[in-house]
């Protein structure tokens, strides 16, 4: 009989041999991998047999929980099929039938869908197919692009470029274009909850000044819809995004909406540009888009975009950006299951009612002596961490505060992954009320537990997980 493997056996073989993103690999000397044996439903389980409650959504992307049966039906069903095969050229029913059903629900007018493997490739695929629309219709002097301050938008170089996360970006500050830069209207960090509309009407005077000077070489304006994510959740007003629309049009630049981490029931609508009632010219879709199960992504534009690359072949004005997996059969039947679960369990309406419940449970946090901030959009909320309250004073980042926290909920069963002193919770839509109520308590249990670990106890590490 195979001997069963270990947390212990499955580290060392790991430890071996893999480089995990968004690790300072170093960290791992005194910090234990979680071997992940299986999940089920909210719950991951290791190799000793120890559960954890995915609060994170294992980075933002699963919507139903894990091995979901519905999913995982579909999902044997089509790779008995068809896996994949390749799409120039070539088609597929659940690739045709995906791209249907996403223009039936997404922003009225984006009527064309062009896919790519992950967040960062979408985000590619809007800003090589904005710059490259301008040039088709000839304008190629409109080559840059307007970003928020705090914003985060991927990893690949063109992603990179309008990302203003210095942790991820700075090092790569040679190979990137600089954005024009606007300010966020996010409230920043230690700012009092009720002044968000100052911040936004700020923001949106700056984004106008930004427009008004350098509309003639702007090609886009690109946006995470009401969160923005690595930031910390730094959430804002729909209004901005109404406001930001006209002002697109206004100066004749096209707006881009990536909704990677908010798609798909977040923020308590299907996508959050419905919240401002407008429709970008580019909608970026990924994470959610397969529940969690396969690297997939998509950018949804209108038919005023599309025409401008349609063409004969000899004019060069085609669009020949590709992948190799690009519409993979097997991720779009799963998006396909989930979208079906949406349908069939009116999920958005369930959402704001687990939204009700979250509100509820993380309000008396907000009187916690190192909480300067608790904020919530749909089933996304934040709890921001300080040293001094008062005068807002931060953790430092060498403290890892974060890492502390992580360490403590996991402990306790609970998988958290606090971006620096933020701690937030993105869990499955699966879960129940109890279960929201176990998962606060039990972070404010780590929280506290994290707060009074020896400062400078993981500094040597880096800074805090994001």
């Amino acid at each position: 009989m195979t001997k069963r493997s270990s947390n212990a056996d499955i580290s060392r073989r790991d430890l071996a041999h893999v480089w995990h993103p968004c690790t300072q690999m170093h960290d791992h000397e005194q910090l234990p991998l979680v071997p992940i044996r299986r999940g089920e439903g909210i719950w991951l389980e290791d190799f000793d047999g120890k559960r954890y409650m995915d609060a994170i959504s294992s980075w933002w992307v699963n919507l139903f929980g894990h091995a979901h049966p519905q999913i995982n039906a579909a999902l044997r069903e089509q790779a008995d099929t068809l896996e994949h095969v390749i799409l120039a050229g070539f088609t597929h029913e659940p690739i045709v039938e995906l791209s249907e059903r996403l223009v039936a629900l997404a922003p009225p007018g984006l009527t064309r869908c062009f896919y790519a493997d992950n967040g960062s490739s979408g985000i590619e695929v809007a800003l090589k197919m904005s710059v490259h629309a301008w040039r088709n219709q000839g304008s190629p002097e409109k080559t840059r692009f307007i970003a928020l301050e705090n914003s985060y938008h991927g990893e690949t170089i063109g992603a990179l470029s309008v990302t203003d996360i210095p942790l991820f970006s700075e090092t790569y500050r040679p190979l990137l274009q600089a954005p024009l830069r606007a300010p966020s209207p996010a409230a920043p960090a230690g700012a009092p909850d009720g002044d968000c509309e100052v911040y936004c009407q700020r923001a949106l005077e700056g984004m106008e000044s930004l427009l008004a000077k350098h509309a003639h070489e702007v090609a886009a304006v690109i946006v995470e819809p009401l969160v923005q994510g690595a930031a910390g959740m730094r959430m804002y007003s729909p209004r901005y995004l109404t406001r930001l629309r006209e002002l697109c049009d206004e100066h004749n630049v096209y707006l881009i909406a990536d909704e990677i981490a908010v798609g798909f029931g977040r923020t308590g609508t299907l996508f959050a540009c419905e919240q401002a009632d407008i429709t970008p010219d580019f909608l970026v879709l990924s994470k959610g888009l397969t529940a969690g199960y396969l690297p997939m992504s998509v950018v949804l534009t209108h038919a005023r975009i599309y025409e401008v690359f349609y063409d004969r072949y000899d004019t060069l004005k085609g669009f020949l950006h590709s992948h190799s997996y690009t519409g993979n059969a097997l991720a779009a039947r799963v998006a396909l299951a989930s979208l079906d679960l949406f349908k069939q369990h009116d999920v958005i309406a369930a959402n704001r009612q687990l939204a009700l419940v979250l509100a509820e449970a993380i309000a008396p946090l907000r009187d916690h002596p190192q909480v300067s901030s608790v904020r919530q959009t749909g089933m996304i909320a934040a709890i921001e961490l300080v040293r001094d309250k008062a005068n807002g004073t931060p953790y430092d980042w060498r403290e890892r505060r974060g890492l502390a926290i992580f360490q403590a909920a996991l402990k306790r069963g609970l998988l958290l992954r606090p971006i620096g002193n933020v701690v937030y919770f993105m869990p499955p839509y699966i879960i129940t009320p109890e279960q929201i109520r176990w998962m606060v308590a039990t972070a404010a249990e780590a929280i506290d537990e994290g707060l009074r670990a020896p400062a400078g106890r993981f500094s040597e590490a880096g800074p805090s997980m994001a």
